[in-house]
Parts: structure tokens; C-alpha cells; sequence
């Protein structure tokens, strides 16, 4: 794909018969300098600001999107934005990898890459960083992403995440919030923290990556899945096998966006109007009407995050 072709966002969908949320994005404020992404031919391309991000939305059929924050420099930026905008709210925790970087764990990481030190994880410890998501968290609909990533860090950093996760489970459970979970290459010990903490009545896996056997003990448990473009990659068949078996009540449906575009976009920037492409993809996968399946995901996100 060319320079140009990987800065151009997909086309916008034709919109979906009912309109949907997208449950897991990450749309920041506007930045000065910046400028509106459309090309001269129309297309839309990187970056797109809010008002072209709601823009597209519309014409998809995603009515709000969820944006999250998951570094001490993006919680207050989602919270701005939900409050500047009806079509976004805001969610915000430390991410796994972040916890590990608060807690001084400097190690390369299993995928190779050397840890990107930032101001703000010297300035705040892990303790300090968990603090200033409690005290921002009044103004949010879940926090999260929360939880456990052993591609991104390695054996010292998962003392500092598992601890961060815990703590995160109690604040979701101390203030009545949906939790949303990162779990890479953890399920496991992502699922034997849950059990041991007692898990949030609304617990959700963003961006599913599990199989048969964890989409069964989800399914256990009550615990919601957020299925995300990944369950359009052709190699991805363990994760359809999952999506296959889950009650339809337990799914969600997000963009993980700017990453993590659909089939056949793969490489392209993802947004929130792309969640269009993931529920048309599980309507095929589950042999379900499309109608039925946007019907359902408004249902279970507004009583996971709305209720």
C-alpha cells in the first residue's frame, strides 16, 4: 500500500438499519495545527478531526462511541471531550503497560521493543497514577482498559500489572462501573484475578482475543466480549469459533480505534463509523439478520455502560 493509501481512511459504509455504539475507541481532542482530513478528491484521510469523526458516524449508523484513556496524559482529554460532545462519553484507567512503566520496570519487552520512558511515568508512581484515575473517575461510564498484556511486557513488569489490575477492579466495584479489560496473551491470570478480586457485575474482554474455552467460561460468568475488526482477519478462526458460541446477549461491539481496521481496510486508520464493518461481519458470522444484531448491541451496550 502506498504512503497515500495508508493515511486514507475507508470509505463510509452504508449506514446500518439501526444505529449502534461503538464501545471502545480512542478519539482525543482536536490538536492545534492539525487540519481537516479530507483530500482533494473527498476522501477522507488522517487525521480527521471530531467534527468530521461525528460526521462519519452519522452516516454509518454509529449514534456515540466511547473513548478511552489510558495514560495519565489522554484522562482528562476523553473527559473533555465527552463533556464537549453528547456523541462521546469517556472511560479511563491505566493501560497494562503503562502500570509497568509507573512502576519503574525499564526491561525490552517479549516483542522486542525497548520501553518509550515518557515525563509522566517518572512524575507519577504506580500508587500516584492509580490515585488520579480515582479521582477523574466520577466523570466516566467504566473504567478501563484495565488488566494484563505479556506480549508487551515481560517477567518484571507483570508484578506492576497484576497489581494495577487488582486495584482497578476494586475502584470499577467501589464506584458501580462497567470494567473493560485488556487481556494479551493472559488469560489465565486475567481470569484467575477476576475470581480472586470478584469481578465487577458488568466485566467486559475489549478487543476479544480468546477461543472456545474462554468465550465459554465468559459465558459462565456473565462477562461481556467486545469484538473488535481483529474478528474479521482471515487467520483469525479460533476467534470466530468464539463468537459463534457466545450468547448473543454477552457481545459488544468496538473499533480499538486508530488500530485494528477491518477486512479488507486492514493498514488503513481506523473510527468509530468503522464498528458498522464488525457488526455486519458478525450478522454474516452468527448467520444472524443484521437488523437482529444491531438491535442486540444497542440493547447490551446501553445496559452495560447506560443503565
Amino acid at each position: 500500500m502506498s504512503k497515500k493509501g495508508r493515511s486514507l481512511f475507508p470509505p463510509i459504509p452504508e449506514p446500518l438499519p439501526i444505529p449502534i455504539i461503538d464501545n471502545h475507541t480512542h478519539v482525543g481532542q482536536d490538536r492545534e495545527g492539525q487540519v481537516q482530513g479530507v483530500d482533494e478528491d473527498g476522501n477522507l484521510r488522517y487525521p480527521l478531526l471530531i467534527e468530521g469523526q461525528i460526521a462519519a458516524m452519522i452516516k454509518a449508523g454509529v449514534s456515540h462511541a466511547i473513548t478511552v484513556g489510558c495514560e495519565i496524559p489522554d484522562l482528562v482529554d476523553v473527559i473533555e471531550l465527552a463533556r464537549a460532545h453528547p456523541e462521546f462519553s469517556a472511560a479511563i484507567a491505566i493501560h497494562p503497560n503503562e502500570a509497568a512503566m509507573h512502576a519503574g520496570v525499564r526491561e525490552i519487552a517479549p516483542d522486542g521493543l525497548e520501553p518509550n520512558v515518557a515525563d509522566h511515568h517518572r512524575e507519577y508512581d504506580l500508587a500516584d497514577a492509580i490515585n488520579r484515575v480515582a479521582e477523574l473517575a466520577r466523570d466516566v461510564v467504566a473504567i478501563g482498559e484495565t488488566g494484563l498484556d505479556y506480549f508487551r511486557t515481560g517477567e518484571e513488569g507483570k508484578g506492576a500489572q497484576q497489581e494495577s489490575f487488582r486495584a482497578h477492579i476494586r475502584l470499577a466495584k467501589e464506584l458501580g462501573l462497567p470494567l473493560q479489560i485488556h487481556d494479551r496473551d493472559a488469560h489465565e491470570d486475567t481470569v484467575r484475578i477476576l475470581l480472586d478480586e470478584g469481578a465487577p457485575e458488568r466485566t467486559v474482554f475489549h478487543c476479544f482475543s480468546g477461543d472456545r474455552h474462554l468465550a465459554e467460561i465468559l459465558a459462565v460468568h456473565g462477562w461481556y466480549a467486545s469484538f473488535s475488526g481483529t474478528v474479521t482477519f482471515p487467520k483469525n478462526i479460533e476467534l470466530r469459533e468464539a463468537l459463534e458460541i457466545l450468547p448473543s446477549e454477552l457481545i459488544l461491539v468496538e473499533t480499538d480505534a486508530p488500530y485494528l481496521t477491518a477486512h479488507p481496510y486492514r493498514g488503513r486508520p481506523n473510527a468509530p463509523y468503522l464498528a458498522t464493518l464488525t457488526a455486519r461481519a458478525i450478522s454474516e458470522i452468527r448467520n444472524v439478520p443484521l437488523v437482529t444484531v444491531c438491535e442486540q448491541i444497542v440493547e447490551t451496550t446501553n445496559r452495560v455502560y447506560f443503565s
